[in-house]
């Protein structure tokens, strides 16, 4: 595989990992997400990943990374014989993401709760050095039950963070939700929004390509779980 890999590429690199069938679902409802970022959207490179004008996409739903791993493979950022290794006691790729072993990777995840409020922490420091890069937060609906996400999304529609972007893989499975939806709760704190299938790539690239200027933007990426 090449840095030009396909979408139909996914299937068989997603399948060379094998032993974690627990959150095969969980990897497998972000696949979709993932390329689309990859491919139409973030300004990212295998041949410079610490580039300081990159984007950055933070991997909030650390766990079950397949997808994560299998779309980097495709992109160039690992070796796809990496993904043999998936689970071996030595291996680079973990059951969560390490940002010091894994190329590509922006943040060590899978405590869920943690993604957004570094999110905005790096949306701040990319402002105040004036640089144009985007950050990209993937999230679980069921995460946002956790307290650090309501108080990172407040912050965030306050100061405006226009440099943010928030993508909720929403495949209901939080124990609480919102009245109205996930979007309605971001409206509430001055945030742009976009409810979309989670599977349809025309419509996520639009979603995540609106103009939402002065605000910080959600995008709603809604999949049917099973």
């Amino acid at each position: 595989m090449t840095q030009d890999s396909a979408y139909a590429d996914l299937g068989p690199l997603f399948q060379r990992m094998t032993g974690d069938e627990k959150h095969e679902w969980a990897a497998a409802s972000t696949l979709d997400v993932l390329w689309v970022l990859y491919d139409r959207v973030l300004r990212v490179s295998p041949e410079r990943p610490d580039d300081p004008d990159r984007d950055r996409l933070l991997l909030s739903k650390g766990h079950g990374p397949m997808a994560f791993y299998a779309v980097l493979a495709a992109k160039g950022f690992l070796d796809p014989s990496t993904l043999d290794t998936w689970t071996e006691f030595d291996s680079i790729l973990g059951h969560h993401p390490d940002r010091t072993l894994v190329p590509g990777a922006e943040i060590g995840s899978g405590s869920l709760g943690h993604g957004l409020a570094i999110g905005v922490g790096q949306a701040f420091g990319l402002r105040a050095q004036g640089r144009a890069a985007r950050v990209v937060v993937l999230v679980g609906d069921g995460e946002l039950d956790e307290g650090s996400n309501h108080e990172a999304i407040a912050v965030a529609g306050r100061f405006g963070l226009d440099n943010l972007t928030v993508v909720v893989v929403d495949n209901r499975s939080a124990n609480h939700g919102w009245p109205g939806g996930i979007a309605a709760r971001f409206a509430v704190e001055n945030w742009a929004s976009a409810t979309v299938d989670g599977r349809e790539h025309d419509a996520l690239h639009r979603a995540f390509t609106t103009d939402h200027p002065g605000r910080p933007l959600v995008v709603v990426a809604e999949i049917a779980k099973g």
